[in-house]
């Protein structure tokens, strides 16, 4: 939503500013310009990345308009989840939870938190270090190892998106140059033209420039710094995950072990300790 709003209000002052000072939009409207801008980098944008990356890049952007997943909700029910998990094993044994981590889509207890079920990153990685827990002889400290070569591996498949997105608003000035430099080019060898009409070619011209600069830093550098920031907030969320279960691997209790992972949890996303309790005792 924000991004909406912003790109209005990016064209609206813009726009709004040059037709106060006597311009005519009909000067902007340059269909050649905008498709040698956008066309090579779309094409750049495809030589320099394999499908795997093209694939996130455009998930990324989808996700960007969605908005940020790591909502305190969702923070909420991971805790709220791991609580329940951690209080099953600890009361009826480590083997009593096999069931709700082989399948995770069929657990009543990740059925009560809808939000973590349906992030299939958020699952295997509960999962898997659950039943790393059940099943290996690995001690705490070498999990705990597991994990941040885990979660660095996460975060770097997690900044692809914006850092893919950030590359194209730095070469978009470029490109507007590129499509002005041949405007220019055409403008020159129409030298014999009426002034009027040479004119018109040479402000076409520089449209392309403005377009260029426009589109960066007005559009794609704003996305790309939202998609970066989503990037780090899925590592903020993996990093609360590991701590409530390490917490737990140590033997604290599951109160305490989801107090751990609270702790970790950025200000405007973090429940209060009894809004927490509360939501614990609602969950289980």
């Amino acid at each position: 939503m924000f991004i909406i709003i912003g790109w209005v209000m990016v064209i609206g002052v813009i726009l709004g500013g040059f037709i106060m000072a006597g311009g005519h939009l009909v000067v902007l409207m340059q269909p050649v310009e905008v498709l040698i801008i956008f066309g090579a980098v779309i094409g750049a944008t495809v030589a320099g990345n394999d499908m795997v990356k093209l694939k996130a890049f455009g998930g990324g952007i989808g996700q960007a308009f969605k908005g940020s997943r790591y909502s305190k909700q969702m923070y909420m029910e991971t805790l709220g989840l791991l609580f329940n998990l951690f209080a099953k094993a600890r009361k009826d044994g480590l083997m009593s939870i096999e069931g709700d981590i082989e399948e995770p889509e069929n657990s009543e207890i990740f059925k009560k938190a809808p939000k973590v079920a349906a992030d299939h990153h958020a699952t295997d990685f509960i999962a898997d270090y659950m039943r790393l827990m059940i099943s290996s002889s690995l001690d705490v400290h070498q999990i705990d190892n597991l994990m941040d070569v885990e979660i660095e591996t996460h975060h770097h498949e997690a900044a692809i998106p914006g850092n893919m997105m950030a590359k194209i608003a730095d070469g978009l000035p470029a490109f507007g140059i590129v499509a002005a430099v041949l405007g220019v080019v055409h403008t020159m060898e129409s030298v014999g033209i009426p002034p009027a009409e040479l004119g018109k070619l040479i402000a076409a011209a520089l449209v392309g420039t403005f377009l260029g600069i426009l589109a960066a830093y007005g559009f794609v550098s704003p996305l790309a710094k939202v998609m970066e920031t989503q990037g780090e907030e899925s590592t903020q969320y993996f990093n609360c995950l590991k701590a409530t279960l390490i917490a737990f691997m140590n033997g604290y209790p599951p109160q305490v072990a989801v107090e751990f992972g609270r702790k970790t949890l950025p200000s405007h996303v973090r429940p209060g300790f009894l809004e927490m309790e509360e939501f614990i005792k609602s969950n289980k």
